[in-house]
């Protein structure tokens, strides 16, 4: 699935005046590729990733998945966009304390309106996936942090979506559990899957094919794998 964004710019009310997140971004995302968002706090690195996700608007500019304008779509026609295309990984988890591993990987396919049976079974294969099979049963508080992620991850990947975006995905985890849950998004990529990523980290940028930096709500640059003196990791490119 391929995205584009066009001349996308966000402002947000703050107080009395304005804070313009993106001042005008154009972009555009293969079907397939690997990409990493980087710039430091407040760059609109996020913002872009959460325009890209279907979930936020712009104040203006386009936005298209496979050749579909989306920001003018109804809340529930986005919604299921969303549901049916997209996984989402974030830095906090995001998982609901009171149900236990396989019902929170269950929550897409509930709103996608699949039968119980059949979310249970797809949930399992997906915790199977990301080496959580013995974990079904346990509450989030149980788990440790990259348990956790890994969890959000299967989640994200139960829907069997044509892109993931992950928001510093292993923001709150040590190197080692953090090249793990690297390693688990560079599989589905590795199957198809187009991969966004947003990282504070230049480790985690190094195993990407391209690194977009951003900077005051701009692209301030990009490099590709292919670029001349552009230096590689274990995947690809990485920024200098």
């Amino acid at each position: 699935m391929q995205i584009r964004l066009e001349d996308v710019r966000k402002s947000y009310p703050m107080g009395e005046g304005v804070l313009r997140a993106l001042r005008g971004v154009t972009l555009s995302i293969e079907r397939g590729e690997y990409v990493v968002f980087m710039g430091p706090s407040g760059s609109g690195k996020s913002t872009l990733l959460h325009l890209a996700g279907c979930l936020d608007r712009p104040s203006s500019g386009a936005c298209w998945l496979d050749g579909e304008r989306v920001e003018d779509l109804p809340d529930a026609a986005l919604s299921g966009l969303r549901n049916r295309k997209i996984g989402f990984v974030f830095q906090s988890f995001h998982l609901i304390a009171q149900l236990d591993v396989v019902e929170n990987v269950e929550v897409p396919l509930y709103y996608a309106g699949v039968e119980p049976r059949k979310r249970r079974e797809l949930a399992a294969q997906a915790l199977d996936a990301v080496g959580l099979a013995t974990r079904l049963a346990h509450r989030p508080n149980q788990l440790s942090g990259g348990e956790r992620q890994r969890v959000a991850i299967a989640r994200a990947l139960v829907v069997r979506p044509e892109i993931i975006l992950a928001d510093e995905p292993t923001g709150n985890l040590d190197s080692r559990t953090g090249d793990e849950v690297m390693e688990l998004l560079e599989k589905q990529n590795a199957r198809g899957v187009t991969l966004v990523v947003v990282t504070h980290d230049p480790e985690k940028a190094r195993r990407a094919r391209r690194v977009v930096q951003m900077r005051d709500g701009l692209v301030a640059w990009e490099q590709h794998s292919d670029d001349e003196g552009f230096p590689h990791g274990p995947r690809g490119a990485a920024i200098q």
